[in-house]
């Protein structure tokens, strides 16, 4: 017997790191929503909701549902230290967090973060 999920049920947990209000590049991994601010080097406001400027839904590159976090260009750098993480949180919950290419960062300065996707495959 195939295996199959509704692109609907794979989407659950998208929509959910969707209602991020802010992306934050930090020096390393927090443990909740509190710890961001120990590493929070630079932070962006975003507009929740996938289709509202800031991210979008989509077929997955290979099956399943992509979510994108568009381009966040000129980001400004509030605190120096080295960038390794990018998390998502809304105000109250830290919702996500993934690795990012080490760089330096210097305040007074910005930093770009590049689109990218998270994922939910079909089963297979």
């Amino acid at each position: 017997m195939a295996k199959w999920v509704a692109d609907s049920t794979l989407e659950l947990p998208l929509l959910l790191l969707d209602n991020a209000t802010r992306v934050v590049v930090a020096s390393g991994q927090p443990a909740n929503f509190a710890g961001i601010a120990a590493v929070n080097l630079a932070q962006v406001t975003v507009t929740a909701g996938a289709g509202n400027g800031d991210f979008t839904l989509a077929d997955g590159d290979v099956s399943g549902r992509k979510l994108t976090l568009l381009q966040q260009a000129d980001v400004p750098i509030d605190v120096s230290g080295t960038a390794t993480h990018v998390c998502f949180d809304d105000g109250a919950t830290l919702l996500f967090v993934t690795t990012c290419t080490s760089q330096a960062l210097t305040d007074t300065g910005t930093v770009t973060i590049p689109a990218f996707d998270i994922e939910a495959t079909d089963p297979s």
